[in-house]
């Protein structure tokens, strides 16, 4: 075979360093620009969806409870997602100011979502957690969807109409 076939029946590779690492980011379903990962929010939207059951079965409100914080990087070490040794270590490495931010954001769902276990572990009438738990939602939803705009890369986007989507 000649270097011409052997180059022309190879597959085409970034030429530079920094491209090379935003392919194999983009293959793990990491954000190239960002350096994170939209699968850490599925940590949060399992909360939403047992706050979400609970107004049909109130009795789910239990199965909300048993809901525990996880950090970043605990919740890559903790799933199944095929890349999360580089997951976490692309979040290590993000910009500090989309880190930041990112952070602010998971921090504020994370205490939101722990204050509401402990008001529910408070309340005894179902129709209280109900209320509750319809409640959170509203303030969770949207702040997920603030994250997925730090995480893509479009945190700029029109806040007041993320906000009233909720």
């Amino acid at each position: 075979m000649t270097s011409t076939a052997a180059i022309a029946g190879s597959s085409p590779r970034p030429t530079h360093p920094d491209e090379a690492r935003a392919a194999q980011l983009r293959a793990a379903n990491i954000n190239p620009r960002t350096g994170l990962a939209t699968d850490y929010l599925n940590h949060f939207n399992e909360a939403i969806m047992l706050l979400e059951m609970i107004p049909d079965m109130p009795e789910c409100a239990s199965d909300f409870l048993e809901w525990r914080p996880l950090s970043y990087a605990e919740h890559f070490t903790a799933s199944s997602f095929r890349a999360r040794d580089l997951a976490i270590e692309a979040y290590q490495t993000a910009n500090a100011e989309i880190r930041a931010e990112f952070d602010q954001l998971t921090n504020n769902m994370t205490r939101i979502l722990l204050e509401v276990g402990a008001a529910m572990r408070q309340l005894q009438q179902d129709k209280n957690r109900v209320a509750l738990a319809e409640q959170a939602i509203v303030w969770v939803k949207p702040l997920v969807m603030l994250t997925a705009g730090v995480i893509n890369g479009t945190a700029e986007a029109d806040v007041d109409s993320i906000m009233a989507s909720a």
